[in-house]
């Protein structure tokens, strides 16, 4: 169990450069939708927005989805640990699904199909911040 910590450790590094992605790629879509006279300025956006999701967020997604279920595997006493183990789980379900909506907006956009608003994906971007929250209580302050 003495790499149990570094796992950890891996997973959390991974975390951080998943929520990285899901912070700033929303953002990126406002600026796309916002700019969107600005040819060459979005033809930019575009090529960020991919190498972000391709490059970044999908492995970082993938790594920590990888390292945390190994944790559950090395540890599965959390999975008796109470209630707050299946909130926390259900919570990154969600974002999950929040990160693989991000690539289907990216490719709506990547292909000049845009129906939805810069205002939308300034509201969008919150989902992160709001299921990262509840996130941290249920593993920080496992209330259930």
């Amino acid at each position: 169990m003495a790499y149990y910590s570094w796992i950890l450790a891996f997973h959390v590094v991974s975390v951080l450069s998943w929520m990285a992605m899901l912070f700033y790629l929303p953002r990126l879509f406002v600026y796309h939708r916002e700019h969107n006279d600005k040819v060459q300025f979005v033809e930019v956006v575009k090529i960020q927005e991919y190498k972000l999701y391709k490059y970044i967020g999908l492995p970082a997604l993938w790594a920590t989805v990888i390292s945390g279920l190994f944790l559950l595997w090395l540890n599965p006493y959390l999975l008796q640990s109470g209630t707050w183990i299946y909130i926390k789980l259900f919570l990154v379900f969600l974002l999950v699904m929040y990160s693989f909506s991000l690539d289907y907006f990216r490719r709506v956009l990547a292909n000049d199909r845009h129906a939805l608003s810069g205002k939308f994906f300034r509201l969008y971007n919150e989902v992160p911040t709001l299921l990262g929250i509840g996130i941290v209580i249920m593993v920080i302050v496992k209330p259930f």
